[in-house]
């Protein structure tokens, strides 16, 4: 059932309102048919007592020897007469609050003189009375043709003489009675107040969809302009709140790579006259480390200034097919002497930085190749996203230090040669601009030996599922 709800919040406020209105017109239904039957069957029993109060004047002013013919004339297949010493209602009445015995003394010159009693209760289906000629009952066979349960009326009327005339009579619940024409006009109001609600929700939900592709790509890294503020007082308090928080980032990170890149410029200088300096000393041992302490500074600032761009605002995103990407990455990085293979990568597309996410891959391919004697590369899809995996052979990290080397300057090789210890801030720059990529970046030893490299991206557009 809930993947055939809809999941736009437009769809299912659409659905509320319809659901709500649709059992509304239901309960209205069933109200107008409730109330129809009462009316129909207080009508039909009304008019049953004015007929019965009619023969009991035409019987006491008729001679006694045109009574049966009278009765005969009177019956038909939903009403019986007859006369009786006794009365066919033997107790209490159980009249509408009296209408039926009101009804009766109202067609009566004297009234008073005649006590009447009433009977009402529900019964089966609705049956033809005995004594009835067969034109008739093939009559109202075909007027009614339905099977329905009824109401059975029992009247007892006592004459001036001292008989009874009892009254027999049966009239059927009226059966739901939709007019066309009321279909149609619930019909029509409830698309004209659908479309008049999805316009009106068009309003809202439009702002917000607009407002979730911009934090989409903000999460990206992606340049986002500010976008207007409209709608509701609620939205336009909520799209103001994320143009302030994008000003702040944008300007908290404008400032942290202007900062890094002026220490970075700045250190250059003194770090090239000292290289000039150590040129010139005499003992060769001295000289020789001096330099080696000079190059590794010149490196760790190098890498710093990278570390400040890993976030590289100034390039565009575009989207980019994986096997392509991929592919032309690990030739290059084979190409120099690197032992990196590509294995197995479904055709995916995905939004990225191209200049930016080639670097910090690099990084973890070529960590790979130093410390685990080769890389493995593959990618596959996870539901919405791309999972880039990079595996090697070597001895892994110690599980303490697997999210400890995401730090900067931090390096599990002990050694201070450049060489084989780096500077301690290729996972750095690779983890800064995968999370500016919307994505995330986890290490793991296998099972087997080695470390496995797990790197989620989002897809572009174009491969993710609907989510309408």
């Amino acid at each position: 059932m809930r993947r055939l709800l809809p999941k736009s919040l437009r769809g299912q406020l659409v659905l509320v309102i319809l659901a709500t209105f649709v059992v509304v017109q239901i309960i209205n239904l069933w109200l107008f048919v409730d109330e129809r039957r009462l009316a129909v069957r207080a009508a039909l029993g009304l008019e049953a007592a004015g007929r019965a109060a009619n023969v009991v004047r035409l019987i006491e002013a008729a001679p006694a020897d045109l009574r049966p013919d009278i009765l005969r004339a009177a019956d038909s297949p939903l009403v019986r007469f007859s006369l009786s010493d006794t009365p066919s209602v033997d107790h209490l009445n159980h009249d509408m609050g009296g209408v039926i015995q009101s009804r009766i003394r109202s067609f009566l010159d004297d009234a008073d003189a005649h006590e009447i009693r009433v009977e009402l209760h529900q019964t089966g289906p609705v049956s033809v009375m005995e004594k009835v000629a067969p034109e008739m009952v093939r009559m109202h066979e075909q007027m009614m043709g339905l099977d329905l349960a009824s109401v059975e009326m029992q009247l007892a009327i006592a004459l001036r003489d001292g008989q009874w005339l009892n009254v027999s009579t049966r009239f059927h619940r009226p059966p739901i009675q939709w007019p066309w024409i009321s279909t149609l006009s619930y019909a029509l109001a409830t698309l004209i107040i659908m479309a008049t609600v999805w316009v009106a929700l068009s309003r809202l939900t439009g702002p917000l969809r607009k407002l979730a592709t911009a934090a989409e790509s903000l999460g990206r890294g992606e340049t986002v302009p500010e976008l207007p503020v409209q709608g509701p007082e609620e939205l336009r308090r909520l799209t103001t709140a994320f143009n302030e928080m994008q000003g702040r980032l944008t300007r908290f990170v404008s400032e942290r790579t202007r900062l890094l890149a002026a220490l970075g410029h700045d250190l250059r200088s003194p770090l090239t006259a000292l290289r000039v300096r150590a040129e010139m000393v005499d003992d060769d041992e001295t000289r020789e480390r001096l330099v080696a302490i000079i190059e590794e500074m010149q490196e760790m600032v190098e890498s710093t200034l990278s570390f400040a761009r890993g976030m590289v605002t100034a390039e565009e995103t575009r989207t980019v097919g994986v096997p392509d990407f991929l592919t032309e990455l690990v030739a290059d990085i084979s190409d120099v002497g690197g032992d990196a293979t590509l294995q197995d990568v479904a055709p995916m597309r995905v939004r990225i930085k191209p200049v930016a996410m080639r670097r910090a891959l690099r990084n973890v391919i070529e960590n790979a190749i130093r410390y685990g004697g080769g890389a493995s590369v593959a990618a596959m899809r996870d539901g919405n996203n791309v999972m880039i995996t990079v595996s090697d052979h070597g001895t892994g990290i110690p599980h303490d230090d697997l999210e400890r080397v995401f730090d900067p300057f931090v390096r599990v090789e002990k050694s201070r040669n450049l060489e084989t210890g780096g500077t301690g801030l290729g996972l750095s720059i690779a983890r800064t601009v995968i999370q500016a990529h919307g994505g995330d970046i986890t290490l793991s030893n296998r099972p087997e030996g080695g470390l496995l490299v797990e790197i989620i991206l989002p897809l572009g557009s174009e491969d993710m599922e609907p989510q309408s």
